[in-house]
Parts: structure tokens; sequence; C-alpha cells
């Protein structure tokens, strides 16, 4: 009894330790989360928040680098793609259009020509500056 309780215990410590000693590597630790970080931080992201006459709020968080737009509104998130052929910034795809033209935000739905959210940034006055009259 006492040959098979030091045997088995002569084999089973050593298993253990094999077993214990298996970690990860320093590679396997570091690759999958930092190269995700490092295309984050690449990214050229702007981020707006527009309030319209009812209260409701609009968040907006453009992204240069790929030409896509996040556009939050009562809950829900739209992935937009931006569209070189309209003016200034425009994004849609094939159910709704976000469009920031000459100070005027619109989120609307294309089917139904239904505006979502309308939006005018304040335009910075010009009574500041006088012009001289000869």
């Amino acid at each position: 009894m006492k040959k098979l309780l030091r045997t088995f215990i002569i084999t089973l410590i050593p298993l253990l330790m094999v077993v214990a000693c298996k970690h990860q590597t320093k590679e396997e630790e570091v690759s999958p989360e930092n190269t995700a970080e490092i295309k984050k931080n690449t990214d050229h992201i702007t981020k707006e928040v527009y309030t319209d006459d009812f209260g409701d709020q609009l968040e907006i968080a453009i992204n240069e680098t790929h030409n896509t737009a996040v556009v939050r509104l009562n809950g829900k998130t739209y992935d937009l793609k931006k569209s070189d052929e309209l003016p200034e910034f425009t994004a849609a795809d094939a159910f709704y259009q976000f469009s920031d033209v000459r100070g005027e935000v619109t989120f609307l739905k294309k089917d139904y020509n239904m505006v979502l959210f309308h939006h005018k940034k304040n335009k910075t006055s010009s009574s500041d500056t006088k012009m001289a009259s000869y």
C-alpha cells in the first residue's frame, strides 16, 4: 500500500507542476488588445452633440479616416457612409441621411422624406465688426 501511495505521489506531483506552470506568453497577452487600441488611436474622430428646439439630442461621431459617421438619436444608433457627391458633409445609408450644410444639421429618413432631427448652428455675429462708409 505504501509503495502504491508513493508511486502515485511521485507521478502526481510532476504532473501538477506541469499543469500549474502553463501560462500565457507575453506575445499572447499583448498582441490582440494592443493592436485594436493602436487602430483606434490612429483614426481621426470628431464628436458633436446637437440639441433641437424640441429638446431632442443628436450625437454624431465622424471618423474622417474611414469616411463614416455614427449617429445616435433617441437611443438608436445608425452607421452611415460619407457621400462625396453631395455638398459639405453628408453621410447616408439605404434608409437614412445625415447632412451638415452651411450650419444646418439635418437627419432624415429617405423613404418618407421625414425629418427626424433639424438644428441650425448659431452663426457668429458680424455686429462686432464695423464697416466704414465714405
